[in-house]
């Protein structure tokens, strides 16, 4: 990377200065270093100079100038010029050469560019999407699905070897609830013919009596305390609404184009969470109270984890732990990832917070990844239990068309097939990047306008651009012999500079776990691309070596907004 380079020659050049004055040394890696948004005042900024001049108490202007003439001349296929302005602050100008060496390289690596290696031989766990069964999917869980794919996505360009996880909601009290539902009111021929939906009213309706008839609790957990003891009946309703959920989910995933490595639930683990309760019980770690079992977490500044019910019944807390200690030693992970809401921040911590106890997975880094709610126009929680839910397939149909007719009113004379599948493409891409786009621990207002939105800073907008580019290079028909050094027009130069940075944007989209940083990234590639040919007549230079540049310019960048957008979860299309 070419900010790399600069930091690390800064560094050596800084280093070897600091040694003859017996000044503090630094390292590359916390050498700061800013993009310049316009060419005339360099490609890349420092403020390092004030930053010395606290620790060695000499004039920041003295320092810049120290650093500039030590580095001047010494590296001119990297820098061709170093200024200094406000006070200290240093400018760097990289040279055309450099630039011009690392455009070629993009090109050349193709959608490779900007995959590294740094995780070879180390696994990742994602745990994302994990919708309750019995319920619909609902828009809710298109955030920790798409936020945990494009993590997936991004930490695999990194070359890890990543293990996407759906850990389903299959397991707990309200699936006795749910029990208790169906025998006082269900109906086999109503699951039947709509299974999630006449379930998800059972539930609905269970939550609204037990208001009016408290006693229903007590007898929705003694249904699920005889699925627990392997009650067949219990069983068999439970097997019956989990297989004809998980069809459902199947149909949602696919529309989205997300699939799991891992499909687990709850359920697997509830005997191997009944294992930790005794351990937890021999070593004294977990102590009775109220004839439940709580594990006391004082030290953490956390109030205590329930781990076991006064009925003996497991809890949520409980099996998850059970799923962390067979992904521990299972896969040895070096990172598992929950991309769950924040409404869970505490669950998680109480996880950590028993796993240091327990001195598990040392090596391993448990990160709860959190995200805001989806919240109705009146900006309230949706809940399941009132059926205050948006259902994320109508949400899906919904795009789907308002797409479909979008792109026939734009090409009326394509196919019906070709126009369905492009309005399909748009739809999926839009609704994933009207999250992506957004810093992800943000509450979002549910809006089907803003959900649906096609304009500009949306995913349609890089399609569009994708697209163009295509175009104007299969105009080109083919690219011949080219010099990059003659891209030398400030537009070129800042176009150049936005491609080189790739590689460092992805990085710090992974070690921020910020999709919405790689989704900020193309939206000004795009941005500065459509500036670009608008501003330059590409097909009308009559350089012949120029113009192969610029198509080279051009093709770097698309192969560079397929690249980004395929991390994000969404195709591109070459006509729109």
């Amino acid at each position: 990377m070419l900010k790399e380079e600069l930091k690390k020659l800064i560094s050596q050049k800084w280093n070897k200065i600091s040694k003859k004055n017996d000044w503090p040394l630094i390292k590359w890696q916390d050498i700061p270093l800013e993009n310049q948004a316009e060419n005339r005042y360099g490609d890349y900024s420092s403020p390092l100079a004030f930053i010395l001049s606290k620790k060695t108490k000499e004039n920041p202007l003295s320092i810049a100038e120290l650093l500039k003439n030590e580095m001047t001349n010494i590296s001119p296929s990297l820098i061709s010029k170093i200024e200094i302005a406000g006070g200290g602050y240093l400018n760097f100008f990289v040279s055309q050469e450099k630039l011009a060496e690392k455009l070629k390289e993009a090109y050349q690596k193709k959608e490779k560019f900007g995959f590294s290696s740094e995780g070879k031989n180390k696994k990742i766990i994602v745990d994302y999407s994990s919708p309750n069964i019995a319920k619909p999917m609902h828009i809710g869980h298109l955030r920790s699905t798409i936020i945990g794919e494009a993590l997936s996505n991004l930490y695999e360009f990194l070359g890890y070897k990543v293990v996407r996880w759906n850990y389903l909601g299959d397991w707990g009290t309200q699936f006795g609830k749910l029990i208790a539902s169906y025998k006082l009111w269900g109906s086999e021929k109503a699951i039947k013919e709509n299974a999630i939906n006449n379930l998800l009213a059972l539930y609905v309706r269970f939550h609204k009596e037990e208001e009016k008839n408290p006693k229903l609790e007590k007898i929705g957990q003694e249904e699920f305390k005889k699925l627990e003891e392997g009650d067949k009946e219990n069983k068999r309703f439970w097997l019956w609404f989990k297989k004809a959920s998980w069809k459902e989910f199947g149909k949602i995933y696919q529309a989205l184009n997300i699939k799991f490595d891992v499909v687990l639930g709850e359920s697997f683990f509830n005997q191997k969470a009944l294992s930790i309760i005794s351990f937890l019980k021999k070593k004294k770690i977990a102590e009775p109270s109220d004839g439940a079992l709580i594990v006391p977490l004082d030290k953490f500044g956390l109030p205590p984890a329930l781990i076991q019910k006064s009925d003996e019944a497991t809890l949520y807390l409980t099996r998850e732990l059970a799923a962390l200690k067979y992904r521990l030693e299972k896969y040895q992970p070096k990172k598992i990832i929950y991309v769950v809401g924040n409404e869970q921040d505490l669950h998680f911590k109480q996880l950590s917070a028993l796993v240091k106890i327990l001195g598990w997975g040392k090596k391993t880094e448990l990160i709860h990844i959190k995200f805001g709610l989806v919240l109705s126009n009146d900006k309230k929680k949706l809940s399941t239990r009132k059926g205050e839910i948006v259902d994320l397939k109508e949400v899906i149909n919904e795009a789907k068309e308002k797409a479909k007719k979008i792109i026939k009113e734009k090409h009326p004379q394509w196919p019906d097939k070709k126009i369905q599948k492009t309005g399909q493409i748009i739809a999926i891409g839009a609704l994933k990047f009207n999250d992506l786009k957004e810093f992800r621990t943000a509450d979002l207002v549910f809006n089907w306008e803003k959900m649906l939105d096609f304009s500009a800073n949306s995913s349609v907008y890089l399609q569009y651009t994708y697209a163009r580019i295509n175009k104007i290079i299969a105009k080109a028909k083919r690219i011949g012999e080219y010099d990059l050094k003659l891209l030398n027009y400030p537009l070129e130069k800042l176009l150049i500079k936005k491609i080189i940075d790739f590689p460092e944007e992805i990085k710090n989209s992974a070690e921020n776990y910020a999709p919405n940083n790689l989704a900020g990234f193309l939206l000004a590639l795009a941005d500065l691309t459509n500036k670009y040919y608008e501003t330059v007549p590409v097909l009308k230079e009559k350089n012949k070596k120029r113009l192969n540049s610029q198509l080279v310019l051009l093709k770097t960048t698309a192969s560079i907004l397929k690249t980004g957008l395929k991390i994000l979860g969404i195709e591109t299309l070459r006509e729109i």
